[in-house]
Order: structure tokens, then sequence, then C-alpha cells
């Protein structure tokens, strides 16, 4: 009887443990699919301080055609920049989401909108696709490691 109560007991809590692991899975997957949605705002309003708030301090910004951004203040340098030059109005395709660990995940998305040439004022079509590497810091998720390339090629 007590080898039949403890094995029960022994599936029960793996049936917990299982239930329970899954269910943070998902609340990591919905926080993660928040943060790209914050990322695609702060991006439409060039928004420098919103996108200082998703990365994390050691984070890296990989812009097509330009050296990384290594770390908070250079990227927050290219970001500057890069909002200088042009505005965004994009939207954002969440296509994958995978939590690898407790602590670190991947994303990757499709962009498609407009980018307005600041200096000209001329509007183009924009269109890219995106890898997100994101790690949690003090339980929230943030943007560790971001590159992207055009889909939408000059001709």
């Amino acid at each position: 009887m007590k080898t039949r109560s403890l094995t029960t007991l022994t599936a029960g809590l793996a049936l917990l443990l299982a239930v329970t692991g899954a269910q943070a899975a998902d609340s990591d997957v919905d926080q993660i699919r928040g943060l790209l949605k914050n990322y695609e705002r702060v991006l439409n309003g060039s928004d420098v301080a919103g996108v200082l708030q998703l990365y994390a301090k050691d984070g890296v910004f990989m812009a097509q055609h330009n050296p990384s951004a290594v770390g908070i203040d250079q990227v927050e340098t290219a970001y500057t920049a890069v909002f200088q030059a042009i505005d965004l109005n994009v939207k954002f395709d969440i296509v994958e989401v995978e939590v690898i660990a407790p602590t670190w995940a991947f994303a990757r998305t499709n962009s498609s909108g407009t980018t307005t040439i600041n200096a000209t004022g001329d509007k183009v079509s924009e269109g890219n696709q995106e890898l997100f590497v994101l790690q949690k810091v003090d339980s929230d998720w943030k943007i560790a490691r971001y590159g992207f390339s055009t889909t939408n090629p000059p001709r």
C-alpha cells in the first residue's frame, strides 16, 4: 500500500511540475509578445527612451550595414541617429517565440510598413526580418541582442 501511495504521489507531483512549467512558459511567451508589441510602438514613436527601457544594459543592436552597437550607451547613440534620419510606421508579425531556458529566449519576426526619410520627406516601403535574443533580467524580459535584414531591397 505504501509503495502504491508513494508511486501515486510521485506521479501527481510530476504532473503538477509539468503543468506549472508549461504555465510559466506560456506566461513568458505572453510577456515576450508584449515586449515586442512595445518595441513596435516605441519604434513607430521614434522614442529613444522607450527603446532603452526594453534593452538589457549590455544589449547589442545589429542594424544592417552598420557596426554593432554594444552596451546601452552605444544602443542609445545608434537609435538616436536612426530616429534623426527616419520615421518608421511598421507593424511586426511575430512568427516565433521560443523560451529555451528560464532566463533566455529568442523571437523571430517580420515587419512591414513605411519609412519616411526625414531629410527629404520621401516615403519608402519597409520590409524586414528580425531576430531577437531575449534575456530575463530581474523578472522582466529584455532585448539582449537584436538584428535585422531587409526583405525589400532597393531596386
